[in-house]
């Protein structure tokens, strides 16, 4: 089998409407197939003010907002248009990347018609559940996950750390991992701009402090706020600058009176800001790679970061950063003081992590993805000669 053999239906919960880390991943994993002469056709909620251009073709999948996060919106069925779509384009890959409604309908979808199904994993769900209160609930969404992940032929994780834990949960034996890679023409040291800084008032002789993503309670914005509080204390100059936006936002400027908030950026403007910075502060434990850990190695950042699925794999304690227990403030306000008090340790840590970013590159990273489709077919079709006996 080539590439060219292959047509995939990839079904997403968010394919372009709000910008994030997963769904950049799968508009750059569509464009690298499409180069490959691979079929793709992408299925999804659409918006009519969608967050950046979507890559290939995408089929609207009917949708309604999710409930305190209007942002987001759940994918609901999947119609008779879409069936008959789907039918038309004939996949021989459906590839999954939410356990969400229309998720599981593509791979009952898939099932049905002997087709070989893959899932991606971009999240740690059952992990988001804590900071709403409902901790109660992790079993039974770990069990829809697991029934979900089973029933595909493969699932890809996008660090080994994340494969331990989805292979310690039996969410499925076939797991291959689907990294990320860095645009390093965009991120790179070169985009730092010192006149940039001093034009939103940081001085020279700050520690410029980031955070970089989506202003959301999961990101563990808490633990944030808290250890800045703590690492403030040590009177120690230094500013800290939020790149994102989301609805929490509010809460969070509440917390940091003195941040900098910049909003939304991306392309350029995104690069010169987290090159800008010294270092990157990422206490999110519910991320199943980190894109924006990997983005600020690429500048030449050290990150301090919770020690927690994905974010293992990119930073390497006292070599390109520090981990640290992502429930403890305090070991995150130590750590803060420690790069403060020592600029030479924060560029040894930053050259180290861009020795790193520099071997991530995107499409030998997408080509692990053709890789997983070609085996889940042939995987596909033995099980099916297996049933026909």
């Amino acid at each position: 089998m080539k590439p060219t053999d292959l047509r995939v239906a990839l079904f997403s919960g968010n394919y372009n409407y709000v910008r994030d880390g997963a769904n950049q991943a799968l508009n750059r994993l569509v464009g690298y197939l499409l180069r490959q002469g691979v079929k793709v056709r992408v299925y999804s909620p659409t918006t009519d003010n969608p967050a950046f251009p979507a890559t290939g073709e995408v089929v609207s999948i009917p949708s309604v907002p999710i409930p305190s996060r209007s942002e987001y919106r759940l994918p609901l069925a999947i119609p008779a248009r879409v069936r008959r779509d789907l039918a038309e384009f004939n996949p021989n890959v459906v590839h999954v990347s939410s356990p969400d409604i229309v998720g599981h309908r593509a791979v009952t979808w898939a099932r049905r018609r002997k087709i070989a199904a893959v899932a991606s994993v971009h999240t740690r769900f059952d992990t988001y559940l804590a900071y709403y209160h409902l901790q109660a609930l992790e079993p039974l969404a770990r069990d829809i996950m697991r029934r979900f992940y089973h029933r595909c032929e493969v699932v890809m994780a996008p660090a080994e750390s994340t494969a331990v834990i989805l292979r310690a949960q039996r969410m499925n034996r076939d797991i291959m991992i689907w990294a990320r890679g860095v645009d390093r023409d965009q991120f790179n040291p070169e985009r730092r701009d010192m006149s940039w800084r001093r034009s939103i008032g940081i001085g020279d002789d700050e520690m410029v402090i980031s955070f970089l993503g989506r202003i959301v309670m999961e990101k563990g914005l808490d633990v944030f706020a808290d250890a800045i509080h703590l690492f403030a204390e040590r009177g120690l100059k230094h500013r800290v600058l939020v790149i994102g936006e989301g609805p929490a936002r509010p809460w969070f400027e509440e917390q940091l009176p003195d941040g900098i908030f910049t909003g939304e950026l991306t392309g350029n403007d995104l690069a010169r800001a987290l090159a800008s910075s010294d270092l990157l502060f990422n206490p999110s434990i519910t991320e199943a790679f980190g894109n924006v850990t990997l983005e600020a190695t690429a500048c030449g950042l050290p990150v301090i970061a919770a020690e927690a699925s994905g974010t293992t794999n990119i930073v390497h304690n006292a070599v390109t950063g520090t981990l640290v227990d992502g429930n403890d403030p305090e070991e995150f306000a130590l750590a803060l003081e420690a790069y403060a008090l020592d600029p030479d340790l924060r560029r040894r840590h930053g050259e180290a992590a861009l020795a790193i970013a520099k071997t991530m590159d995107w499409d030998t990273i997408n080509a692990t993805v053709i890789r997983a489709y070609m085996h889940a077919i042939r995987k596909r079709e033995r099980l099916s000669r297996m049933m026909a006996r």
